[in-house]
């Protein structure tokens, strides 16, 4: 595992930091060569900065601002080619769309993860040292990036990751995950008597929320119920506890409140960077839901290819086989470039919207749990919430949505392709909330699906727990592994770089996983 911990001074992470953090004024007063920094010269003047380079490497973006660093094809890999075209929020074109892992593009994430995110983010640790709140906010963020990871790969290196050492162990998911409740536990303690309002050493620097530390306790408490859902089928008990405890503590209720990344020309958004210029379109999937639900966020997503027609692209195709058939690009104005050309510097990235602790505690209200409201009140109010999230607010609209009884559709490329296999629409309930509670998980699975786009990495996670039939089938498999074929992705595989330099680390973190190295193992807390 030498690319990943193997670094004896902090020339990569200050590299990152340097060029990733949007205020530099800390960096001015930085005149030796960063290579030649060690650990022992990290003060507090470097918090913010290191923090700052955590948290967008941690959302698995790069800027073209810093070769040999990382850049923006890490989202356009890691997210783009694996979890987005899991889950069928977009079609990419890649091998990867018929659960096929190939070129080795499972590796991107986890290189830039453990060379850019963790060392800045343990930097950010140790310059924080005496610093309660600070330390406090750097525990939830090493939950949330690390949560990430665990839950695409499953055991991987985490007590020990960044331990300088050319051999790192792996954590258990089981056992990472009783230390993320532990973190956020003491974090929520310390941020809930805290003495001041900010943070200041990440003041500048915090694109997220500029150190605020009511907004943080926030996130911290809606990362808590989002977590205690996911164990919600392996340790009810416990996911009971940690989640009545969340919401008693206060989690995100308000759009203002959630977490969007503040896009800038040197920490610009990559989805809109890349998703047009890569070919990534609209997915017949996310046709079938949006324009069968007539939802207002269709025309804010993706453009139509004709005047009010919109074309999803079957995810599993075979190469070339829709030719120059055209299809949705992501909306222009919205999602990709834009006119102007700046939209990536402009357009802030979606990180935790308020939105899904609504449908969180919807499906925990069904499970008898204290969510401090009824099952329908809250999946609507979720509704509600993702509408004026994308700028819809007009009420007779909002409401007309959340009583709709319009079903979903067949996708348009029928009319071209009649033969493919998409006659059995995945979503047969419409938005309007049902009578049986089978059917209201179901609806509550979909709503929380639209409502999370386009941060695919937790919308996949979600989907493997609920096992709710919202998407097609890929038409074909290139997979043919146990568990995995046509089936949704179940993890991501271990680099090839693991297997040759960690190798008796990776051989133990397959013995916890309790499965092949393969698409088609279930993680510790996938047992539907």
């Amino acid at each position: 595992m030498k690319y990943s911990f193997k670094i004896k001074t902090l020339g990569v992470a200050l590299m990152a930091v340097s060029i990733l953090s949007s205020c530099t004024s800390d960096f001015d007063k930085i005149n030796t060569d960063p290579n030649s920094l060690t650990e022992d010269q990290l003060d507090p003047t470097l918090a913010g900065p290191s923090f700052a380079s955590a948290i967008y490497a941690g959302i698995h973006n790069g800027s073209y601002s810093s070769p040999g660093v990382d850049d923006q094809g890490t989202w356009g890999i890691a997210t783009g080619i694996l979890s987005s075209t899991f889950i069928h929020y977009l079609n990419c074109g890649y091998g990867t769309e018929r659960n096929a892992f190939v070129n080795g593009y499972e590796g991107r994430g986890w290189t830039r993860f453990y060379t850019v995110a963790v060392p800045a983010l343990n930097n950010a640790i140790k310059a924080s040292e005496g610093n309660a709140e600070a330390l406090a906010i750097l525990k939830i963020w090493k939950v949330f990036m690390y949560n990430q990871m665990v839950d695409a790969y499953g055991p991987i290196p985490y007590t020990e990751a960044d331990n300088k050492k050319e051999k790192v162990p792996y954590d258990s998911v089981e056992f990472i995950y009783e230390d993320f409740f532990k973190l956020l536990d003491e974090a929520n303690a310390t941020l809930s008597s805290a003495s001041v309002a900010t943070v200041a050493s990440f003041q500048p620097n915090d694109r997220l929320y500029a150190g605020n530390v009511a907004n943080w306790r926030v996130f911290g408490n809606s990362l808590r119920l989002r977590l205690a859902l996911r164990i919600s089928d392996i340790q009810p008990d416990k996911a009971k506890t940690q989640a009545e405890a969340a919401v008693a503590a206060g989690v995100m209720q308000t759009n203002e409140q959630g977490a969007f990344f503040k896009a800038s020309n040197i920490t610009p958004n990559n989805l809109n960077m890349i998703v047009n210029s890569w070919g990534y379109t609209m997915t017949a999937s996310m046709e079938s839901i949006l324009v069968g639900y007539n939802d207002p966020r269709l025309a804010k997503w993706f453009a139509p290819i004709d005047t009010g027609v919109y074309r999803g692209q079957p995810v599993g195709g075979l190469e070339d086989q829709f030719g120059t058939t055209k299809f949705s690009a992501f909306n222009n104005d919205v999602m990709g470039n834009g006119a102007a050309g700046n939209l990536s510097e402009s357009k802030n990235i979606e990180v935790f919207m308020a939105s899904e602790n609504y449908f969180s505690r919807a499906e925990g209200a069904l499970n008898g749990w204290n969510m401090g409201g009824s099952a329908q009140s809250l999946y609507e109010e979720g509704i509600r919430m993702s509408l004026r999230q994308w700028g819809i607010t007009d009420t007779a609209t909002i409401n007309a949505y959340v009583a709709g009884n319009t079903l979903p559709v067949l996708p348009n490329v029928l009319t071209v392709y009649p033969t493919l296999d998409l006659k059995d629409i995945p979503v047969k309930l419409p938005v309007a909330w049902s009578a049986a509670v089978a059917s209201q998980r179901t609806q509550i699975a979909v709503q929380k699906y639209l409502a999370i786009f386009p941060e695919s990495w937790e919308s996949w996670a979600d989907l493997r727990r609920s096992d709710a039939k919202v998407i097609y089938a890929p038409l074909n498999t290139d997979n043919n592994d146990a568990g995995v074929g046509k089936s949704l992705m179940k993890r991501i595989i271990y680099t090839t770089n693991e297997y040759s330099s960690n190798k008796d680390a990776v051989t133990d973190g397959i013995v916890k996983l309790k499965g092949p190295d393969t698409g088609g193992t279930k993680l510790w807390w996938d047992t539907k």
